[in-house]
């Protein structure tokens, strides 16, 4: 049996669900991720993109594009986040507390050096992202 996380934006418009567990979850600390969230840091689920489905509202979402490496998606009636696509990976990344019934499990931070909001929780801190999607993998002190 596989588990069903199901989520929505703000307003309840936009819904998804996303299925099985997640391949990672974590701490982003970049500032787009950051300036997107409106946060200090941002939590993330990180899916297999197959894993994650719209099963309301498809066609109130929008899409915003800062760099070819994520699609932003947000309903166009409230503005809440819905999730992020990551297409050169092939997954797909969901706030943390847009899966409510998910219990979030941290493994990771990513991109330390943009911290602006310092943790000391024992978690691995890395200076941008893991060697194996492209970063250079390096570890930092908390």
């Amino acid at each position: 049996m596989t588990d069903t996380y199901q989520g929505s934006c703000f307003c309840g418009a936009v819904e998804i669900e996303a299925r099985g567990a997640p391949e990672a979850m974590g701490y982003c600390h970049c500032g787009s991720c950051r300036s997107y969230a409106g946060a200090p840091v941002a939590a993330f689920t990180l899916w297999k993109a197959g894993e994650v489905s719209v099963t309301k509202g498809e066609d109130k979402l929008g899409t915003y594009h800062k760099t070819g490496f994520s699609g932003r998606r947000y309903c166009t009636g409230c503005g809440g986040h819905v999730l992020v696509e990551h297409p050169t990976l092939g997954m797909t990344d969901v706030h943390a507390s847009t899966l409510p019934g998910l219990a979030f499990v941290p493994g990771v931070h990513l991109h330390y050096q943009e911290t602006v909001l310092p943790m000391k929780d024992g978690l691995p801190k890395l200076r941008d992202f893991p060697a194996e999607i492209g970063g250079s993998g390096e570890l930092m002190d908390e």
